[in-house]
């Protein structure tokens, strides 16, 4: 049976490591024959390259997802050299997908936008462009699914910051507005730390922990095997 490797950031933060365990506990709950274990690229281990190593020996097979939201040195670089190995191969970012947008729709409503309020897509960040044209393919399916303004901050590696997409959507507001940060991260830990104190009036929450996040990781295991 092909092991399924959820791979993430890692984070110091304990609700953040939590709301990751939830995705992956999601995922054991929707498919309990699967093998699915906990690997990262930094700060927590195991690291992912010991996970998929201790996978594939004696002839198995893994495919590690990326519980990440876009592609970036993580996706090239660390989990790329992690499968470079027999047996063992890698699956896309959980980013772009049309459950995300309606996630972030859902955490937006909970926070109860208003018709005048402007929205700032807060994404982490990265110098790959990819990411950037994933980010940009979110917020596009966000705009269309609201009928607020939609823009774009990040939190590092690509611009507009946050807090500067804070500023000038607050520049633009009407009168009796609101600047309402949609957080386009997992869960919580630096990054949205970092969101919190941009400036905004509303922040919302993470993504995780939602059951759609599971069923996403579930397709991009499929589609990788």
């Amino acid at each position: 049976m092909t092991v399924l490797v959820g791979c993430s950031h890692g984070t110091d933060n304990t609700d953040g490591r939590a709301a990751i365990r939830t995705i992956l506990a999601d995922v054991r709950r929707l498919r309990p024959e699967l093998d699915v274990r906990e690997a990262f690229v930094d700060v927590q281990i195991p690291e992912v390259a010991a996970v998929v190593a201790d996978a594939v020996a004696g002839g198995g097979t893994a495919v590690v997802v990326p519980l990440l939201l876009s592609v970036g040195f993580h996706v090239r670089v660390d989990i790329a050299e992690a499968v470079d190995r027999e047996g063992a191969s890698a699956a896309p970012p959980l980013g772009p997908d049309p459950r995300l947008v309606a996630m972030l729709v859902d955490r937006l409503e909970a926070v109860g936008l208003q018709p005048d309020d402007a929205v700032v897509l807060a994404a982490a960040g990265s110098t790959d462009p990819a990411a950037a044209i994933a980010v940009e393919a979110v917020a596009a399916g966000l705009a269309d699914a609201i009928e607020n303004p939609v823009t774009i901050g990040y939190g590092a590696g690509a611009s507009p910051t946050v807090p500067a997409a804070v500023t000038d959507a607050r520049a633009a507001l009407s009168p009796g507005g609101r600047v309402v940060v949609a957080a386009y991260l997992l869960a919580p830990g630096y990054f949205h730390d970092r969101v919190l104190e941009a400036g905004a009036d509303v922040v919302t929450d993470a993504l995780a922990p939602d059951l759609r996040l599971a069923a996403i990781v579930l397709d991009r295991f499929d589609d990788a095997r």
